[in-house]
């Protein structure tokens, strides 16, 4: 036996006692030896160049609209729903979470799927499946010859001091975690979700993250993809200063290669560079385009392993005890694996096709008239914000979880589609059954301990410039 056989053998005898497939603990020892030796997945700012242009899904010719329609038959829509809310106080996926009149992320996925036509698979974890095909159960059209959904798989978390599996007997749940999206291509192979979609005619994916309710069909930009017949290819949006640390793609110098590189993955040197964004452009919405049989070929020819860049995510077993034992997560990004194909291309969209839900904030913003749910389901801006974004910053004491977000909002959001701008600071609650219409920047303080009940009478008061500030309950208006 050599050193990693050794170093490796309680990982694999942990991973085959659960029951996961051969290829994840082949694809888990891959990355696990570049950790052993070193490897950290930096890419050097030498290394690269900047994507200066690219092709710019609002330029595309009409025809294209026309050609994607006529394929609708053999494309699959794949939602990453792995996710728990949990950054929400949710113990439940976050796609059942009420995002808009009432129905739910999946809800609406849901229906607009079915409104195109188009085939629905969730790409679930073991702590979301059961819930969210029991939602799914309201749509009967959905059900068919392919399965809703396949699992994503888990990893050993690796103590950072010995490079040994962590032991956590207080919660042995925690000695697992996600392999990152990048798992997405090891678990289609080991589902058999690949092959049972090509056995039925499906050639094209569209993937995306089930909190983003912008990453709807595009009749367009699926044309286009068709036409050009690529292996694959990556939307991406305008980077502004807010997404300065977030990931971004670049060029490889020494072949020309599109990647993706994140923050983890950025030498501390290269710190000012990775965040100049009139260097480095574009972010990866991850909303992904497939053509499966070259994922299929791809994967065969390396047999079943990507070989996506690594990332090496520092942790601790606990992630709620920061002094509890330090672990290394073994990472992969799905986007990466624009550097695994040839021919693989970008495509410029609107930030519109990036709305995520992170927290309550943007929760808030969805959930009120600032956007609208159209027809066919797609979650848009109301055309009257011309494309300008609602921000609201809430207080994070009182507004970060869902039930006590909820209980500030008895009946409701208020008005904000005139609104650029809402700040609440302290315990404010907000009722009045959609009378409260605020514009221009609002900021809402209360600075006592006890909650402050907003009203219609206290809207009328203040947006009406009666004061401009109340110094019993410090609220102030600046529209």
């Amino acid at each position: 036996m050599n050193d990693l056989d050794t170093r490796f053998a309680p990982f694999e005898a942990r991973m085959r006692a659960e029951g996961l497939p051969d290829l994840f603990i082949r694809t888990f020892r891959h990355y696990y030896a570049q950790l052993l030796t070193g490897e950290t997945g930096l890419i050097p700012e030498a290394d690269i160049e900047p994507v200066r242009d690219l092709p710019d899904a609002e330029q595309l010719d009409a025809h294209y609209a026309d050609v994607g329609r006529a394929h609708r038959d053999k494309i699959v829509f794949i939602k990453l729903n792995g996710g728990l809310g949990t950054s929400m106080g949710l113990q439940k996926a976050k796609s059942l979470l009420p995002v808009k009149n009432g129905l739910t992320f999946l809800d609406i996925i849901a229906r607009h799927a079915l409104h195109h036509g188009i085939r629905l698979v969730l790409m679930n974890s073991f702590n979301t499946r059961a819930d969210s095909l029991a939602l799914l159960k309201r749509y009967p059209d959905l059900w068919g010859d392919i399965p809703l959904d396949f699992l994503q798989h888990k990893a050993p978390k690796v103590r950072q001091d010995t490079l040994e599996p962590v032991s956590w007997p207080a919660n042995p749940a925690l000695e697992w975690a996600p392999p990152g999206h990048g798992d997405i291509y090891t678990a289609l192979v080991t589902s058999g979700m690949l092959q049972t979609l090509l056995d039925h005619g499906i050639e094209y994916a569209f993937v995306s993250n089930s909190d983003n309710l912008g990453a709807a069909l595009d009749d367009a930009i699926f044309g286009y993809f068709i036409e050009q017949r690529l292996p694959f290819m990556m939307e991406v949006a305008d980077r502004t200063p807010a997404d300065r640390k977030g990931g971004h793609l670049a060029r490889r110098r020494s072949d020309g290669q599109l990647i993706l590189r994140e923050s983890a993955q950025c030498p501390e040197e290269d710190a000012a560079a990775f965040q100049d964004v009139s260097r480095h452009r574009y972010f990866n919405t991850n909303n992904l385009w497939y053509h499966l049989p070259s994922i299929q070929r791809a994967l065969e020819e390396r047999e079943g392993i990507l070989g996506l860049p690594l990332i090496v995510n520092k942790k601790t077993v606990d992630p709620r005890d920061p002094d509890s034992i330090p672990v290394y997560q073994l990472e992969t990004a799905m986007g990466s694996a624009i550097a695994v194909f040839q021919g693989a291309q970008a495509l410029r969209v609107p930030r519109s096709r990036f709305s995520p839900v992170k927290t309550t904030n943007e929760l808030l913003a969805v959930r009120s008239d600032a956007f609208l749910l159209t027809d066919d389901y797609r979650v848009t801006l109301h055309p009257e914000r011309r494309g300008r974004a609602v921000v609201v910053d809430l207080d994070k004491r009182y507004y970060k979880l869902i039930d006590e977000f909820d209980k500030r909002f008895p009946d409701g959001p208020p008005s904000l589609l005139h609104c650029d701008k809402l700040v609440v600071r302290g315990d404010v609650v907000f009722v009045g059954d959609g009378k409260l219409v605020f514009h221009g920047e609002v900021e809402i303080v209360n600075e006592d301990p006890d909650p402050y009940l907003f009203d219609e009478e206290q809207a009328e008061l203040y947006l009406g410039h009666e004061h401009d500030h109340d110094h019993d309950h410090g609220l102030f208006l600046d529209a």
